[in-house]
């Protein structure tokens, strides 16, 4: 998909909007997630500069309160600057153990091997990052307007990763711990497969079948399906 070209589709769960815009060579899941009734806000992981963020924003009036991420690799993280200048109330929420790789985006482009002469080429040439306005916290309660989002911290794809789980709405924003019939990578710079298949076991799966898990690459779906034909989950996969 060309860089800044994006797709968006608008599901209403009882008061929640979700927008979802498909970014970056990675085909990121980044997402504006509002509370209907008051327009509050949040960015999910806006992996590049998408105008069509903006556009939705004003479209819909809402009022962005935070950039949030569930992790700090560039393809999630590398529109946050372009975000926060035009947004600059909104403050950037990350996990204290994903600071480290947030810092370290201008460099990123070579974890997955890319030449340095072809970044431009690319289009993963980050300046280095705003300073993170503040850090998520294991448990904590996360309100968006009349949406409350429990922190869980599921390190393994990358330490600091979290998982935002509004449990009135049964959805969790699993980012890319669990993809519609895989899990993330854990290949990268402080993975961790050990570390990420006690998250799902021990953090995401418990949260019920029922639950629908908004994913940071690719189709959407349900902690039961997952459960029942995702081979790191039905026990085909052993470390």
């Amino acid at each position: 998909m060309a860089r800044g070209k994006a797709t968006s589709g608008v599901r209403r769960i009882f008061s929640m909007l979700i927008e979802e815009f498909i970014v970056t060579p990675f085909q990121q899941n980044a997402r504006l997630v509002a509370c209907e009734k008051t327009r509050q806000a949040i960015c999910v992981d806006p992996g590049e500069p998408t105008p069509a963020i903006i556009e939705t924003l004003e479209r819909r009036k809402l009022r962005l309160q935070a950039i949030a991420l569930t992790h700090a690799h560039m393809d999630h993280i590398g529109g946050v600057s372009w975000l926060k200048k035009l947004q600059p109330e909104a403050e950037i929420i990350l996990h204290e153990a994903d600071a480290e790789s947030y810092y370290a985006l201008p460099e990123q482009p070579a974890w997955l091997g890319i030449p340095r002469s072809q970044w431009a080429m690319f289009g993963v040439e980050y300046e280095r990052p705003p300073a993170i306005d503040r850090v998520w916290t294991e448990g904590e309660i996360y309100r968006v307007g009349e949406l409350s989002f429990k922190v869980l911290h599921c390190p393994g794809h990358a330490p600091g990763h979290v998982v935002l789980f509004e449990e009135r709405k049964r959805t969790a924003i699993v980012g890319d711990c669990l993809f519609a019939g895989s899990v993330g990578r854990t290949d990268l710079p402080f993975g961790s497969m050990e570390q990420l298949m006690d998250s799902l076991i021990n953090k995401i799966v418990p949260l019920g079948d029922d639950v629908r898990a908004l994913t940071g690459h690719g189709a959407n779906t349900s902690i039961g399906h997952e459960r029942l034909t995702n081979p790191f989950l039905t026990g085909a996969y052993v470390l």
